[in-house]
This record gives C-alpha cells, sequence and structure tokens, in this order.
C-alpha cells in the first residue's frame, strides 16, 4: 500500500506538471483527490493494516494530499500566467480602464471544519465511514439500546417516513453497521462524519445538522483512552495549551457516559462570559459502549471494550470562530462566510 500511495502521488505531481489547459487539470484534481479519487481511496483503506502502521498511514496520506494539490496550484498558477501574457501580446488594452473583479469561491465553514475534524483522526488511525441519511428506526434507536419506549426518543423529534423509515437524528447508526460489517473481527477504529435531521430550530439549533461519531473498539480499551483521544484532539483543534475534563452523563448506548468539556479558550480558565464563568466549554458527549449495544452487534462485552463519542461541527465552527448564530451557518450570506473562505 506504501508503494501504490508513492506511485499515485508521482503519476498525480507528473500529470499536473505536464496538463495544458485548466479544463484538464481540474480532471487531474477530481481525479486523484476527489471522493472518488486514488488518493481518496487510499485513505479509505486503513481498516487493510495493522493498527500500529495506521496513524503512519494516515500521515503519509495526508502529506501525498498536500503535495498534489500544492503541485497542482503550482501548474495552475503557470497555466493562468502563461494565459495573460499571451492576451497581452494579443490584444491592445487600455491599462487606464478600470478593471473587473471577479469574486473567488472558496470552501464553507463548516466544510473547513468537518475536514479540520476528519485529518485529526485520520492522524491517529481512524478509517471515515460513510453512512446513510435515511435509517430504519431499528439501526437509528433500537441497535443504540433506545427501545421503542425509552424517554430518550423525546429528545430526538424526528422526521419518520412512512413505515420505519426516517431520517437519521444522529451519526451514531455508524456504530452499529460498523460492527456489523466487521462480523465479530477488531479492532474498529472509525469516524463517521455526515449530515443528521431533528424537529429543532432556533439561534443554537437547527433542524439540520452535522456530527462527527466516533467509535474504537478493542481488548482493554479504558476511559483513560477516551480522554487521551480527545485531549489529543482539542489541543490539535483548539491549540496546545488545551486542557478537557470529563463530566458524568446519560446516553443510553453508552455506559459509563461523560460530557467533555475542554478549558475556556477565551480566558484560559478564569472565568469570563464565553464560558459563564466555569472556566470550561461543553464541547461533545462520550462513553464506554455500552455492553447491550455490543451483544447486539455479536460481540462478547467481556472480551472486548471500547468508546464512542459524538460531536456537532457545527457547534465546533462556533466556538472555534466566535459564532454566535446557528442560523448565520446556514443563510448563505456571502458577507459572512468570505470571512472564513479557503479556496
Amino acid at each position: 500500500m506504501w508503494d501504490k500511495l508513492t506511485e499515485i502521488q508521482a503519476k498525480a505531481e507528473e500529470a499536473a506538471a505536464s496538463c495544458q489547459d485548466l479544463a484538464s487539470l481540474t480532471e487531474i484534481k477530481v481525479a486523484y483527490l476527489g471522493k472518488k479519487g486514488e488518493i481518496t481511496q487510499i485513505s479509505k483503506m486503513m481498516g487493510k493494516v495493522s493498527p500500529e502502521e495506521r496513524p503512519r498511514l494516515g500521515q503519509a496520506v495526508n502529506q501525498a494530499k498536500q503535495k498534489v494539490e500544492a503541485a497542482i496550484q503550482r501548474r495552475m498558477d503557470e497555466l493562468k500566467e502563461a494565459a495573460l501574457q499571451q492576451s497581452l501580446a494579443e490584444e491592445t488594452a487600455d491599462v487606464t480602464l478600470p478593471g473587473t473583479v471577479f469574486p473567488a469561491g472558496s470552501l464553507h465553514i463548516l466544510t473547513i471544519v468537518r475536514r479540520e475534524i476528519e485529518d485529526i483522526f485520520t492522524g491517529m488511525g481512524y478509517t471515515i465511514m460513510e453512512g446513510s441519511q435515511v435509517e430504519t428506526d431499528y439501526y437509528n434507536f433500537e441497535a443504540l439500546n433506545i427501545p421503542k419506549d425509552h424517554p430518550a426518543r423525546d429528545m430526538q423529534d424526528s422526521f419518520y417516513f412512512s413505515g420505519n423509515l426516517l431520517l437519521r437524528t444522529h451519526t451514531s447508526p455508524a456504530q452499529a453497521h460498523a460492527m456489523e460489517q466487521m462480523q465479530g473481527q477488531y479492532p474498529v477504529k472509525i469516524i463517521a462524519p455526515g449530515v443528521v435531521y431533528r424537529r429543532d430550530d432556533d439561534a443554537t439549533h437547527s433542524p439540520m445538522f452535522h456530527q462527527v461519531e466516533g467509535l474504537l473498539l478493542d481488548e482493554h480499551v479504558t476511559m483513560g483512552d477516551l480522554k487521551g483521544t480527545l485531549r489529543a484532539f482539542a489541543q490539535q483543534m483548539f491549540g496546545a495549551e488545551r486542557q478537557i475534563r470529563l463530566r458524568p452523563s446519560f446516553f443510553p448506548f453508552t455506559e459509563p457516559s461523560a460530557e467533555v468539556d475542554v478549558s475556556c479558550f477565551a480566558c484560559g480558565g478564569a472565568g469570563c462570559r464565553l464560558c459563564k464563568g466555569s472556566g470550561w466549554i461543553e464541547i461533545l458527549g462520550s462513553g464506554m459502549v455500552h455492553p447491550h449495544v455490543l451483544e447486539m452487534s455479536g460481540y462478547d462485552p467481556q472480551k472486548l471494550t471500547g468508546f464512542a463519542f459524538g460531536m456537532g461541527v457545527e457547534r465546533i465552527a462556533m466556538l472555534k470562530y466566535g459564532i454566535t448564530d446557528m442560523r448565520l451557518l446556514f443563510d448563505n450570506d456571502v458577507r459572512f462566510l468570505s470571512g472564513f473562505g479557503r479556496a
């Protein structure tokens, strides 16, 4: 796999360097870096390498992406400069006339933050798993220890289709799907980013939003492993000086469960308006996978343990960039979105 990644990277850089027009350059970018691109496919194969090799492979894939992106950008700049010089040579322009400014496109802030989260966890050896937005009641609730009469369902007011189908209310069904697909094998080490839906709409909630679910299942996994993983994430996302704390909580699919807080990045933990004087800010929920969830997916809770966590991409973005109203993320106001854009 290492040789294949090196070969693909070299082939992509060579193709970019020899490209003669921008349209072909775009095709090269899609072929290697797109959703079904060759380098992207390598990142989805990390489940086939040993757990010890996954972090190194994740870093190698990220480096390959960066080098190919740089080669494509370099060739794009060269082609644009060549086209400009040819145009100047062929035409006589009145340089005193005002020019026309065309706004450049950029990534949406939620895409930027989601990719940052993905890069952090793939660097730790996690594999990205894509789930369906339409789920059955079984996978959305029952396989996660939330039977039909469970009060936790009231917290997730759902959009149902006819029959047993609904728009998923969280990305947690990825836990059940991942464990079923592994058919009793381990370790299971995945993150599942995606869109979820709940009937909720105000300044801090949206009926459609994004979550990232994480799952690690193996022998001898402890709460200490969970805390270490989430502390590493918080420090990479919010700053190396950040610390986290775990507060007891309740989620039907984990036991014990914990809310995770990060030390306030505005006051450093001294207490301020942002953290409401506590010195801490809640960022996500987590816990050890409930034994019943393991049993329903064919695993022996006496042999294996695991942890799971889930975070809202909007919440991470709002905290990191000081956004106070979630609706700004979906209003499509270019004046707001251009402040975070990345080409």
